[in-house]
């Protein structure tokens, strides 16, 4: 229950009242970003050679999102979430598919996890559903009143554009880097709001400069713990059934709120 609190968190990087959360000082300040040694795949990058390099470079990625961003209406890929714990050096890997779609004013997601246990993960209509098919159980956190900055912060990548990180983050260009098989341009964002950054202290991007999509992202703690997502075969504008986005139950299926 612990790793699940933990990434209820990561999905809504806002503090909800009464969402489960792992509770950090309000006044914990922001460490100035440095390489760590959890960053994936990041020892051998080299910064741009100036920084008029670093702001063309920015603006280039931004102006790809914003154009994706424009055109965005479903995305669909395969993922790798590696959730990893410092103070216990452990790594929880879970691996499924996860869907997008905007839906008049709405961005809905849906996280079909199929390893190692089956869950299903649903946002939307204000909601985070997690359902559990092995107990017959879906457990529902209502975030209507946050719903706004949980959708900014699930469509990093996927539909956000360029400008939107600008008014949330901290926006570093930190230059070109392999990710999977494909040549990304890095981001690195800084919270803005104290609220988020006690949570998540920075998140980096890789972004695939063709598409303007992200293909992997790496969320920090202020503790060190991290959440490393990878995606592969990226889908867009396909077409996506209305069933992906509804819970499928049956008379004997068990609703709890931990809001009450």
């Amino acid at each position: 229950m612990k790793r699940m609190k933990t990434f209820l968190v990561f999905v809504a990087a806002v503090l909800v009242t009464g969402l489960p959360a792992v509770a950090q000082d309000a006044t914990t300040p922001t460490r100035p970003p440095t390489s760590k040694p959890a960053d994936q795949g990041a020892p051998n990058s080299q910064p741009p050679s100036s920084s008029s390099q670093s702001k063309a470079g920015l603006e280039h990625v931004l102006s790809q999102l914003d154009k994706g961003a424009s055109n965005f209406r479903t995305a669909e890929a395969d993922f790798v979430w590696d959730q990893y714990q410092k103070v216990v050096n452990e790594h929880d890997i879970q691996k499924g598919k996860v869907y997008f779609r905007r839906q008049g004013q709405e961005i809905q997601m849906a996280a079909d996890i199929t390893e190692p246990a089956k869950k299903y993960l649903l946002f939307s209509g204000g909601k985070v559903q997690v359902y559990q098919p092995g107990i017959n159980q879906i457990t529902e956190y209502n975030v209507a009143k946050n719903r706004v900055e949980l959708e900014s912060f699930l469509v990093l990548g996927f539909g956000g554009s360029g400008r939107d990180l600008l008014k949330q983050y901290e926006v570093k260009y930190l230059g070109t880097e392999q990710a999977d098989s494909l040549n990304a341009e890095k981001l690195q964002l800084i919270p803005k709001s104290v609220k988020v950054r006690n949570n998540v202290e920075r998140i980096l991007l890789w972004i695939d400069p063709a598409r303007g999509v992200s293909v992997q992202q790496q969320f920090f703690e202020p503790s060190s713990d991290y959440r490393l997502t990878k995606y592969s075969n990226i889908e867009l504008n396909q077409k996506i059934p209305d069933s992906v986005f509804k819970i499928k139950t049956d008379g004997k299926t068990k609703v709890v709120s931990p809001q009450g």
